[in-house]
């Protein structure tokens, strides 16, 4: 009993060597029976590899590569190739991806340059779409030499500037027509005095709208007193050089830097006089030499036709610095007038070189505002040649033109319906009229209704606007009814 009492099982615990040794043996067991590595997560990136697609133009690079060395027991992800880790802000990246190279068809339209043609079954359709370069330089790798290439499209954009700026275009009639400063010379003046008129012109009309410069150059030709009693008064030379300072400055005070211009005036004149026998300088060089003239209004007054009438150079201002970088002939930028003149004077026909002046001034004093522009009345915007247009304005303008106003007129013969497509284009098509029948006496057109109550004329308007909303219906949904309807004829 007392041995039984003095008995207590305990539980032995078996030591850690022993235990390792029996996970050894283990592990050592199962290594036969199983792979001999273990299958790895597979992601949904990099099972899409093998998702069923329809698109045979799916093509993978280095198929063959990844491919060849896989027996039928590799595992799916052994297919993947792994692409470089990228570095990101919180480590390198650990996932694989899938380089991938894709071959696919696209078409695209173009509805401003689509060419349609139709043919008795067939319909082809040649779709093209624009491309802007600037003027870009290209040196020949065997002869060395450099040409410069013009923008693209150059001649199309200056084409549709000229015809805004003729007479009845959009920006005819701007003030640098009437009041530029080659306007402004006297009409009864010597060649002598209209040179200098010119030269004083350009120089007043520096940071100046050109109506303030025309109403400056009237007041110098009244009122500048002669320079001696029974001499002619006016803008000339020697009354130039004999006007006093504080005189002069009030005459021209409405114009830009009028203090500033004062003294350029007076010292001017006396360099006139003094140095170049009373008359402007011949060249370029000599006008730069002036006080306050520079290379546009040099290149300004050497080119105009009251001047000395020779085309040595381009005047550039800021429309022209403005407008020429906006649709991007020049890449970079120009910077300043100056490099505007030199990077338009590699390319632009010598032709040109006075007449893009008078173009880019108006055109850039009517339509393309320096702040404000009008691109929805601009060709050059609407053509889709500007690479600065505002896209929004552009299509308003181009759904002003396409509105179509509808107007009923009466006639000695009854109604007809003008359909007006914007202002251009206008057709006239002859209803049914109403008035076979002849009318009692003292009962006019406009008394006469019809059955539903309705006037004839509202019926016409009503009828109209159901063909109009057709229409619209019709070219919202591309046209094919239309065509339909033309083939069919």
């Amino acid at each position: 009993m007392l041995a039984l009492l003095r008995y207590r099982p305990t539980t032995r615990t078996m030591p850690s060597s022993r235990r390792s040794q029996e996970a050894s043996k283990y592990f050592s067991n199962s290594a036969a029976s199983t792979p001999s590595s273990l299958p790895r997560r597979s992601t949904r990136s990099s099972l899409a590899r093998f998702a069923y697609t329809t698109t045979p133009s799916v093509k993978d690079e280095e198929d063959d590569s990844s491919l060849s060395s896989l027996s039928l027991a590799s595992d799916i992800e052994d297919a993947i190739i792994k692409a470089p880790a990228s570095p990101r802000r919180n480590g390198p990246s650990t996932t694989t991806t899938l380089k991938r190279k894709r071959t696919t068809t696209q078409t695209t339209t173009t509805p401003s340059t689509s060419k349609i043609k139709l043919e008795s079954d067939e319909l082809e359709v040649d779709f093209t779409t624009r491309v802007r370069k600037p003027a870009r330089t290209i040196t020949s790798p065997l002869t060395g030499t450099t040409t410069v290439h013009p923008p693209s499209n150059w001649e199309e954009i200056y084409s549709l500037v000229k015809q805004m700026r003729l007479p009845g275009g959009r920006a005819s009639n701007a003030a640098v027509d009437t009041m530029g400063c080659e306007r402004l010379v006297g009409k009864d003046a010597t060649p002598k005095d209209k040179r200098f008129h010119t030269l004083v012109a350009l120089m007043l009309s520096s940071q100046t709208k050109d109506t303030v410069t025309a109403e400056a150059m009237g007041r110098l030709m009244r009122e500048m007193p002669a320079a001696k009693e029974g001499g002619e008064p006016g803008l000339n030379l020697e009354n130039m050089i004999a006007i006093e300072s504080d005189k002069l400055n009030e005459i021209i005070g409405k114009v830009g830097f009028h203090n500033n211009k004062t003294k350029y005036l007076k010292q001017t004149a006396l360099l006139l006089r003094d140095k170049f026998g009373g008359d402007i300088p011949p060249t370029i060089e000599g006008l730069i030499s002036l006080p306050g003239v520079g290379p546009k209004m040099a290149h300004l007054c050497m080119s105009a036709t009251d001047g000395w009438n020779r085309v040595e150079g381009i005047g550039v201002d800021v429309h022209v610095h403005r407008i020429t970088n906006l649709w991007g002939w020049q890449n970079p930028p120009s910077k300043n007038p100056e490099e505007t003149r030199m990077a338009l004077q590699a390319w632009l026909p010598r032709d040109r070189w006075k007449e893009i002046n008078w173009l880019l001034v108006g055109f850039g004093q009517t339509v393309c505002l320096p702040v404000g522009r009008r691109c929805g009345e601009c060709e050059v915007g609407l053509a889709g040649l500007c690479k600065s247009a505002e896209r929004k304005k552009v299509n308003e303008g181009i759904r002003r033109r396409r509105e179509v106003k509808v107007e009923v007129k009466r006639d000695g013969e009854g109604y007809k319906k003008v359909e007006k497509v914007g202002k251009e284009e206008e057709r006239t098509v002859v209803k049914e009229e109403v008035v076979d029948e002849e009318l009692p006496e003292g009962v006019k057109l406009e008394d006469v209704k019809e059955v539903g109550g309705g006037d004839v004329k509202d019926e016409v308007k009503q009828e109209v606007k159901q063909e109009v909303e057709q229409e619209e219906e019709d070219y919202s949904m591309g046209g094919t009814r239309s065509w339909r309807k033309q083939r069919a004829r």
